[in-house]
């Protein structure tokens, strides 16, 4: 009986902690459901979640705020500055002066030491600072502006590139899937035709080598099979990456690729004029060019005179003891008004030099914008091209799988029915593997010739 309690009691207690760690492991569980998150994407919805989550599209953003910040304060230094200062000073050993004795009544031709001053010195003051004319500050006011449109421009050029990014790792996504897809319709096509090979053998009806040759193309699928699943989890967090979701996330797409290409097959996009001036990075050598004006601009406005004004308001106290925190403390009041004219008029031809060296840097940035002018042109000529090209070379595979798909499936008859070789049948086979994979490249190279066309006419 006691060893039967025994048993009971030790089956209970490890019930209950079975129990208790089943309970603690629960909320866990529910932490780790809860911090993975799940999301589902279309091309566009894809798009539209990489342009307000991406971490450059985001940082981007962060530039175009600190512009303006830099921009307000570029204006600020031409409006009133007011400061106040106040300084405390223990004189606990006067400065001493020599002065004849013989103003005090002492014999002539003798000195006297006596200090000036209190041992405590107090001061408080305020001061108001206003610019009046400055030819640096009239042209830092337009580059302020130049600065800010830069970095707008640069955050459109982000959003831009960003957008070609996603529709090629989305594509690599789906192509890695469907490479998937068709390996594992192929693996299951091999594995049958090798059994049935090794029962015609077994059967004394096929040669061995049928087998073998069958089971050599297995291998090479499986091993590509193999290698597509390991790339699926590969593109798949690069481009979990550009949506700037988390890794551990799931992601499933919800496009198909065929429907992709199709929805890509848009041969008008080629017959409308390119004008260069809409060009993100056109925009940005012209804004370029700008800030270079500005800056042999600002080296001009050097040689201009500058003028400010100052108003100080202030108090000053003097007391042997320390006593500036008392009502009885006498403070006295002082005030001024200053004005201030700065006239250069020789510096050694220094701010020519400089002049002139703003003045090459312009001409350098003007010959740099034409250059880049010409490259954008032969860019969309070479881009439209590409995307043409690609059309092409889509319905071109497109048929060649259909001629491949039959052509493997008359040798797999004759095959069978021993009118032909393995080698014949694998080498039908392996032309059939090729058509395959050019088709689903094909259909990749469309969308992403397309995208890389868009990101020329993209304004």
């Amino acid at each position: 009986m006691k060893k039967n309690e025994n048993k009971i009691t030790n089956g209970l207690l490890q019930l209950a902690v079975l129990f208790a760690v089943l309970l603690a492991a629960v909320p866990l569980r529910a932490q780790q459901q809860e911090a993975q998150q799940s999301y589902s994407f279309s091309l566009q919805e894809a798009i539209q979640h990489a342009q307000q989550y991406n971490r450059s599209v985001i940082n981007s953003g962060r530039d175009v705020e600190a512009a303006y910040k830099r921009k307000w304060e570029t204006i600020a230094g031409g409006l009133p500055q007011i400061s106040a200062s106040g300084y405390y000073q223990n004189n606990f050993e006067l400065q001493k002066q020599i002065i004849p004795a013989e103003f005090f009544g002492g014999p002539p031709g003798t000195f006297t030491e006596i200090a000036f001053g209190t041992k405590h010195t107090a001061d408080a003051n305020a001061t108001l600072n206003q610019l009046i004319f400055d030819g640096t500050y009239i042209v830092g006011l337009k580059a302020a502006k130049t600065y800010l449109d830069f970095y707008k421009t640069s955050k459109i050029k982000t959003d831009i590139e960003i957008r070609e990014q996603v529709i090629n790792a989305y594509g690599n996504v789906l192509l890695t899937q469907e490479n998937i897809d068709i390996l594992n319709k192929n693996k299951q096509t091999l594995q049958k035709n090798l059994f049935e090979a090794e029962q015609m053998f077994k059967n004394g009806l096929g040669e061995e080598e049928d087998a073998e040759q069958i089971a050599i193309t297995l291998a090479s699928v499986n091993s590509s099979l193999n290698n597509s699943e390991r790339l699926r989890n590969i593109t798949l967090d690069m481009l979990k990456v550009l949506l700037g979701i988390d890794l551990k996330d799931s992601l499933q797409l919800t496009d198909d690729l065929e429907a992709l290409t199709n929805a890509n097959l848009d041969m008008t996009i080629t017959g409308a004029e390119f004008n260069v001036e809409n060009n993100i990075d056109y925009r940005l050598g012209v804004n370029n060019t700008e800030q270079k004006y500005l800056l042999m601009q600002q080296e001009r406005s050097k040689a201009l005179p500058t003028l400010s004004t100052n108003l100080t308001f202030g108090y000053n106290a003097f007391n042997d003891d320390f006593a500036f925190t008392q009502r009885e403390q006498r403070w006295l009041n002082y005030s001024y008004l200053g004005v201030s004219l700065n006239v250069p008029i020789f510096s050694s031809f220094a701010r020519s030099a400089r002049t002139q060296q703003a003045k090459i840097e312009l001409e350098k940035a003007k010959t740099e914008l034409t250059e880049l002018e010409q490259n954008l042109k032969l860019q969309y000529e070479r881009a439209k091209s590409n995307y043409e090209y690609s059309v092409e070379e889509y319905m071109t595979s497109k048929n060649s799988l259909r001629l491949a798909e039959r052509i493997e499936d008359k040798q797999q008859i004759k095959f069978r029915e021993g009118l032909s070789t393995s080698f014949e049948f694998s080498e039908a086979q392996r032309q059939l593997y090729t058509a395959q994979q050019n088709y689903l490249q094909s259909m990749v190279d469309v969308i992403n010739a397309k995208a890389a066309l868009e990101k020329l006419t993209a304004r």
